[in-house]
């Protein structure tokens, strides 16, 4: 029988006695033990992997996507209808600008906004003179922006147009982002050794802005079928890594089996020798299972006799009936050799014995004491 996928075995037909190596790997859980440490586990399948390279960067404003709203003549803003925050259409009425021409009204006219967005600056209030020179609003268009990637040197080749990216953004929740490189920056940083990578991303909520912080799973190479694991999974010094996989029979038991590694990336790591498709490894949990010690739950004994319904030995093979028989004469000799309450049968010859010598002892007292009141 095996417990974990290390090397498959065909089912015998009468149960072997288990590896002693393969024991002293084997950690067995009760539910609350489950519970307490929340295991979870993945089910190991070859799928197409991903190397990546990680970098960081920061969100920007896209330059085309900004305009400014100001006047074509000199006069006194009469009217202003729009703040920093606020957001306008394309046509809106933003701000009235009363001419400086005379006329009973003086002549006003109206300054829209050219085109959707978000106002970013004010330079402008009412009743304040205005000059065509003046840039009185800011807006900018968000409904897309940049995300600029700062790409090590070393790491950048096989990095080109239309390389694709995970985006997560620290500030926001969800799932990340995955964009396509639009562009390189048209310079490279000597002191920080990295080349610029622009990736244009979605913004329809607005939740993006300008200086937030970006990390960046630039994806470099995709290999079909390879077997790989999520990274939380591993364990182990750099030297010897293991998983724990799920035994595949025993409930709420987990074996401790050696791997070899490949490559990282996408949040996986490449599994080379080691795991077979089908094993469910631990994830979340991993790291708590290398600490559990060996009285935290059931023994292999006891967990084989419940998974089996018949008594196994202590070394997991099936008990033979001549090793049942026996077990069950040491149990029987046992109980004969108790009576009273839980003496044992040795013990009450012994306690009869000294009964009749106590009363004899007493009797000679008696008799001593007696001759003695006479005389």
């Amino acid at each position: 029988m095996a417990l974990s996928a290390v090397s498959p075995m065909p089912a015998p037909a009468a149960e072997d006695a288990l590896d002693p190596e393969r024991i002293a790997n084997t950690v067995i859980l009760d539910e609350a033990g489950v519970r307490n440490l929340r295991i979870e586990t993945v089910m190991v399948e070859e799928r197409d992997f991903e190397r990546t390279i990680f970098a960081v960067g920061r969100v920007e404003e896209i330059p085309g996507n900004q305009f400014s709203v100001s006047s074509r003549i000199s006069g006194r803003a009469v009217e202003v209808n729009a703040f920093v925050g606020d957001t306008v259409s394309e046509g809106e009425v933003l701000v009235r600008v009363e001419s400086r021409q005379p006329g009973n009204p003086p002549p006003t006219i109206a300054l829209k906004a050219p085109h959707d967005g978000l106002v970013t600056g004010t330079h402008v209030l009412q009743g304040q003179p205005v000059q065509p020179d003046n840039d009185l609003l800011d807006i900018a268009d968000r409904s897309e922006m940049w995300v600029v990637a700062r790409i090590p040197e070393q790491m950048a080749a096989g990095i080109g147009v239309g390389t694709r990216a995970r985006i997560r953004f620290p500030a926001l929740e969800g799932d990340p982002v995955v964009a396509e490189l639009e562009r390189f920056g048209v310079r490279a940083d000597r002191e920080a050794g990295a080349i610029e990578g622009v990736f244009v991303v979605p913004n329809p909520a607005g939740r993006l802005l300008p200086g937030m912080r970006a990390e960046f799973e630039i994806v470099v190479e995709t290999r079909p079928k390879v077997m790989a694991v999520p990274e939380q999974a591993i364990q182990g010094d750099p030297a010897s890594r293991v998983v724990y996989v799920k035994d595949f029979e025993l409930p709420n038991a987990f074996v401790r089996v050696p791997v070899v590694l490949g490559e990282r990336g996408g949040g996986r790591v490449e599994v080379q020798s080691g795991l077979f498709p089908g094993d469910e490894v631990v994830t979340r949990g991993s790291y708590s299972l290398g600490f559990v010690g060996a009285d935290s739950g059931m023994s292999l004994k006891e967990a084989l006799d419940a998974a089996h319904g018949h008594e196994h030995n202590e070394d997991g093979s099936e008990m033979t009936p001549a090793q049942q028989a026996a077990e069950e004469d040491h149990a029987h000799e046992g109980h004969e050799g108790h009576d009273g309450g839980g003496a044992p049968r040795w013990l009450i010859p012994y306690a009869v014995v000294s009964t009749l010598l106590l009363l004899l002892l007493a009797q000679l007292w008696w008799n001593a004491k007696r001759k003695a009141g006479h005389a």
